[in-house]
């Protein structure tokens, strides 16, 4: 199969043999696709290199070849966005997270459509990154299809604002009765209000309040879907020394500060961009 001036975005690359790059980049038109970028490693400059660095937006020509495509020419479309600190983190995660669940060679319900919008909007400051982050999530698994309506639970009852919801990756938001036991006070922090659940149905940034509960969930949701096995990312925000500021767009990310955008206890043993989810 060739591909001719195909739009994509770059997720990640690393180095192969001497002077060779493996790039994955998720295409308008054709999901997730790795390339092989040949001789474009060394001591000399090379114009390709420029083009495949993670969140370029770019243009490429290239023939598939079995598993990989040959890349044979690729051009910016537009420059990266400069991410510094909490922001970079988010766009870490970002591509660890297209690259473990989007499929290879299936658009799967516009995923390229749903990484741009995110993609600008973590180069706005003044948009929260933690919401950013959760609105990608939810509209990732809804694009797989394996989202859920937010507005009932899983038995099709009418969220209560008033409760509190355990999401489950196969059911739905799950009603949470009660905490009268020790277990059940323990679990209540991998739960999300109702209310939070219902700003999520309306595409509206819950209370700050909510925030840290829905975070928690959605990452049980998704490590359900990653098999159970953690990012890097998450491994590299609990390395990150705890500071005393709120989570914000900082230079210098601090464990405090990003965690609000990913979630910092999960478990993380597999390799960075592993492909085998």
């Amino acid at each position: 199969m060739r591909y001719t001036a195909e739009p994509a975005f770059v997720l990640h690359a690393r180095a192969w043999r001497e002077t060779s790059l493996l790039v994955e980049v998720l295409s308008r038109a054709h999901g997730r696709i790795g390339l092989v970028a040949r001789g474009v490693q060394g001591p000399k400059k090379h114009p390709l290199r420029a083009a495949l660095q993670p969140l370029q937006h770019i243009r490429f020509d290239a023939m598939q070849r079995g598993e990989l495509a040959h890349l044979n020419a690729a051009e910016a479309i537009d420059a990266a966005p400069l991410l510094q600190g909490d922001a970079m983190l988010a766009g870490f995660y970002l591509n660890e997270l297209m690259l473990r669940l989007a499929p290879r060679h299936d658009d799967h319900g516009g995923l390229y459509a749903i990484y741009g919008e995110t993609r600008a909007r973590l180069a706005l400051t003044e948009l929260s990154l933690a919401w950013t982050l959760r609105r990608f999530e939810r509209d990732l698994l809804d694009a797989l299809g394996v989202g859920f309506a937010w507005e009932c639970d899983g038995d099709g009852d009418a969220i209560d604002p008033a409760a509190r919801y355990r999401l489950d990756a196969d059911h739905g938001p799950r009603r949470v009765l009660g905490e009268a036991t020790h277990a059940g006070r323990e679990a209540r922090g991998d739960t999300a209000t109702g209310r939070a659940l219902l700003d999520v149905a309306a595409d509206r940034e819950p209370h700050a309040e909510d925030m840290p509960g829905l975070r928690r969930a959605m990452r049980a949701v998704l490590l359900h879907h990653l098999g159970g096995r953690g990012l890097k990312s998450w491994e590299l925000i609990a390395s990150l020394p705890r500071g005393a500021e709120p989570a914000s767009r900082s230079d210098t990310p601090t464990r405090d500060a990003a965690s609000a955008v990913v979630d910092s206890d999960a478990p993380a043993t597999n390799p960075p961009y592993s492909d085998e989810a």
